[in-house]
């Protein structure tokens, strides 16, 4: 890959000032024109029909396989009245177009703009095909590309509770030290919580706004902005100084599971927007997880609801993540299990005279013979053997259990 000439970048950052991320329209056309042609017939004032199919284009996209005229195809297959307000919508923001000479100052203080084609531009987001972002503004000194290839998603509730944050934040943690970007929105909450685990421990993160970078909502989370671009990146379809709205939110989502190898949700509400994110996952086959969470809380309904419905894995811990999202044979970790006492390494029928033995008033050895099921020498050889090991000892009344045991 290399830097995309300097007029097509011009002209994208000019498109993500007239187009909502994600419009379909535009997506469509620039399937098969240039952006900067496309920005042209904008600009012309002519009907849009027209002024697309009269721009001088190269040879080599004349013709389809037929030897029919592809663009002309292509024009008579697109909606004229949709077409048609698009333009309109567009051309009503031909004055917030900025200049080179700002696009250059917005360099100048930090930003980058990073287009399909070059070397940062993170190649899973071509999965969203026509809704694939025109651009994306950057703040940051990570790079984007290299930070997505082995990232996943934390996302989850704004109003989350105690035990989503403490999850959200372990959980990111851990897989920051094992080496995976964290992937977040920048949220109140789970989001929030999942950069913070990350940054704790030097680990790289992404954080996804539904505004532009110089507005940085929400404004409450401007320090830890500031702390992501030192150590991640900062990512935004729209321009540096827009507000976001509403949709925004839901739009932005895409961009979050399309980057990520996977997606987890820590805790959901059945209407949270984290949902949203895990959708586009599912609609994208990418890997989805989910954090169980107490049955009687509101904010893990959501969780529960994919987990049962969608077919999301119940993941527990970043371990769970890892082995998920790895390839097979990699990134196993030992069988769990619980805690391992001293008694699982008896043999059945030690472990059976052991449970025999009284723990208190004690017992003589025939008895305790009789209610393990084994013959008098068996019973003693074991009783032997288990008071060397510290299990039983004498008493009065004949052999009971050590407290330990």
């Amino acid at each position: 890959m290399s830097p995309v000439p300097e007029q097509e970048r011009l002209a994208r950052a000019a498109l993500s000032f007239l187009a909502e991320p994600a419009d379909p329209v535009l997506g469509a056309l620039l399937q098969t024109w240039r952006p900067e042609e496309i920005l042209n017939a904008v600009s012309s004032g002519e009907d849009p029909r027209a002024a697309l199919l009269s721009i001088e284009h190269d040879q080599s996209l004349e013709h389809d396989q037929s030897g029919q005229p592809a663009r002309s195809g292509q024009m008579g297959q697109r909606d004229q009245k949709a077409l048609d307000r698009a333009f309109g919508r567009w051309r009503a923001r031909l004055s917030q177009v900025p200049s080179a000479a700002r696009v250059d100052a917005w360099e100048a203080s930090g930003l980058r703009l990073v287009c399909p084609g070059e070397p940062e531009w993170p190649t899973q987001l071509d999965v969203l095909g026509e809704t694939r972002p025109v651009a994306l503004w950057l703040r940051g000194d990570a790079d984007l590309r290299f930070a997505c290839l082995h990232s996943v998603a934390v996302v989850g509730a704004r109003a989350a509770t105690g035990y989503g944050r403490h999850v959200a934040m372990e959980m990111a943690a851990t897989l920051a030290e094992r080496g995976w970007a964290v992937v977040s929105g920048g949220a109140y909450g789970v989001d929030g919580c999942a950069h913070r685990g990350a940054l704790g421990v030097g680990g790289l993160t992404v954080a996804v706004l539904a505004g532009g970078l110089n507005y940085g909502y929400p404004k409450g989370h401007y320090e830890l902005f500031g702390a992501i671009a030192e150590q991640g990146v900062l990512a935004s379809e729209w321009p540096p100084d827009r507000a976001p709205t509403r949709p925004g939110f839901l739009v932005r989502n895409r961009v979050i599971a399309a980057i990520s190898r996977g997606t987890v949700v820590v805790e959901a509400a059945l209407r949270s927007g984290a949902l949203n994110t895990a959708r586009h996952a599912r609609d994208l086959c990418r890997p989805l997880m989910a954090v169980p969470g107490p049955v009687t809380s509101e904010e893990s309904r959501g969780c529960h609801e994919i987990i049962r419905e969608w077919g999301a894995v119940c993941v527990t811990a970043a371990q769970d993540v890892i082995e998920h999202l790895s390839a097979p044979g990699e990134g196993l970790a030992e069988p769990r299990h619980g805690s391992i006492r001293p008694r699982d390494s008896l043999d059945p029928v030690a472990a059976a005279v052991l449970e025999a033995v009284p723990a208190r008033a004690g017992s003589g050895p025939a008895a305790i013979a009789i209610h393990a099921g084994v013959d008098l020498d068996t019973a003693l050889q074991c009783l032997g053997a288990l008071a060397a090991a510290g299990f039983v000892e004498r008493c009065v009344r004949g052999w009971r259990a050590r407290n330990n045991a």
